[in-house]
Parts: C-alpha cells; structure tokens; sequence
C-alpha cells in the first residue's frame, strides 16, 4: 500500500469530479429542443438525436477552481494548460491528463532508525512546505510529482542524518533545516516544483541513551554547582585578607607606651601643677638635689 495514497499532496494531482452547470444547462436545452420537436412531428426521432447532440456537447464545457491548472491534452499530445474558470475542450478529442493544484502543500514525511554519523539511531518526523510553480513541467518532467517530492524528502532527510552528529542533530536544527530545505528544493526544482520551507517536529533517540544524557547533564550541573561554591569560597577568603590588611594602618586608640619614669614626672608635675603649696614644695626639693649634684661634683 502506498503510505502517501492518502496525503493531500499525493490527490493534489489526481482527476477530481465537479459539478459542471454549464453542460447539465447544455443538455437539458438539448432535451427540450428535441421534446419540442417531438410534440410538433408526433416522433421521437428528433427527441433522441438531441439527446445524443447534449451529451455530446455537455463534454465540452470544464471548470477549474482558483487554484487549478487543467492539463489539456490533444490525442495524446500537449496543448496547453486552461483554467481557472470555465474554458473548453473538443469532446472525445481533447482530455485533461491532471489538475495542479498551486496552493502551497504540506507533507510529512519521516526518517526511522537512521543511524547518524556517530552510529547513533534516531527517528526524526519532519514537515514539508512546497508549492507548484511550473504546472508544464509538474505536469509532463515526472510521473507523480507529489510522490517524487515526498521520496525526495525523505531520502534526503536520511543523507543529512548521516552526516551529521547526534550532538549537532539536537543542537543545530536551523542549519539542519536549512540544509535540507536547499537539498530538496535542488532535487525537485526541474519538476516544477519550490520548497518554501522544512520543519523538524521530533528527534526521538534510543531510552537508554536518553537516560545516559540525564545523567551526564546532572553531573555537569552539580560539577558547575562546586565550582561556583568555590569561587564564592575563594571570594569570601580574599575579602577577609584584605579587610585584614586596612585594619593595623589605621591609627591607635589607645596612648603611645611611655616609660615609667616620665609618667611619674609628669604626674608629679600635674600635681604640683594642680596645689601650689605643692608646686613650691616640689621646687624646694628640686633646688636642694641640685645643690647636693653640685656639691658631689666639686669633691
């Protein structure tokens, strides 16, 4: 069974059936003509030749929608493309081979179990946007361009999958979508056709290799987690060091270290200071060590 049988570009090219006004118009005025003439000669002779008249004309007459092309061809040789609108045909001489339709068409189309270039397998879904632009070529270059254009797609989808790892498959679908676009496009461009764009939908890789990456991308979180815990660590030790080394530059709270005996003097001074009886004692007691220096110095 063919699986595009279904697909909207796999009937875009295939006959569809219309209801054409025009030729059931043609036949009923044929019909009643010839029942007109019936009624008149009172035989049914010119009942049935008009009968056969309309059927014969009403082949003529074709409607194409909006969007179609018809595809006539002339005992078998091309002759034109008609449409869209009413247009017409010689009966039992001209036939429309296909009608393109020259909307833009979307398929679907998938790559399974296709190893990638580190022998990985994957299965990807993929969705692709073309369009008719060339409905002669469409129409006589290729059997069955919307088959062509599926094949086409999916047998490069599995070339770029081959060439490409998993890691870059995961990572960089713009490039690969890209890549594939200009593939397809290259391959379907003599029959007529343009691909407008290409989508990846889903990359499914094996259960047991997506495990092995969340347990790898864990490990590279908590990695990360001590190294940033480090780093603060390191900060935090670098700012004690430095705070350490501002602090004995700044000046002393307490007094400078004096000796012992000029704090005595300078107490004694600061009371003397303070009492004048003591004041004049301590002058006293000054003069007389002075003299007794004195005396000693002499001897």
């Amino acid at each position: 069974m063919d699986p595009f049988a279904h697909s909207p570009a796999y009937t875009a090219a295939a006959p569809r059936p219309a209801v054409n006004v025009v030729a059931i118009a043609i036949l009923l005025a044929c019909a009643a003509i010839g029942a007109a003439a019936t009624a008149a000669s009172g035989n049914l002779v010119p009942l049935v030749i008009m009968l056969i008249v309309g059927v014969t004309l009403m082949q003529a007459p074709r409607l194409a929608r909006q969007w179609e092309r018809a595809v006539v061809l002339r005992l078998g040789r091309f002759v034109g493309l008609r449409g869209p609108g009413l247009f017409w045909i010689v009966p039992f001489i001209d036939t429309i081979s296909s009608r393109i339709d020259q909307r833009t068409i979307t398929t679907s189309f998938a790559a399974e179990q296709t190893l990638t270039s580190d022998t990985v397998p994957v299965n990807v879904d993929a969705v692709l946007f073309w369009l008719v632009h060339d409905v002669e070529k469409a129409a006589l270059e290729v059997q069955d361009y919307a088959q062509a254009v599926s094949w086409a797609a999916q047998t490069a989808l599995r070339d770029i999958i081959g060439r490409t790892t998993l890691t870059e498959l995961l990572r960089g679908r713009e490039r690969i979508e890209t890549e594939l676009q200009r593939l397809i496009d290259q391959r379907s461009n003599p029959w007529g056709v343009t691909v407008s764009s290409v989508e990846m939908r889903d990359v499914v890789i094996p259960g047991a290799l997506q495990d092995a990456m969340s347990r790898e991308a864990q490990a590279a979180r908590e990695k990360q987690a001590r190294i940033i815990l480090g780093e603060a660590e390191r900060e935090i030790a670098h700012s004690f060091q430095e705070a350490a080394k501002i602090v004995p530059g700044q000046p002393d709270r307490a007094p400078p270290a004096r000796d012992e005996h000029a704090l005595r003097r300078a107490e004694g001074k600061g009371r003397a200071d303070d009492r004048p009886e003591q004041r004049g004692r301590v002058d006293g007691d000054g003069r007389l060590a002075g003299r007794a220096r004195r005396c000693a110095s002499s001897r």
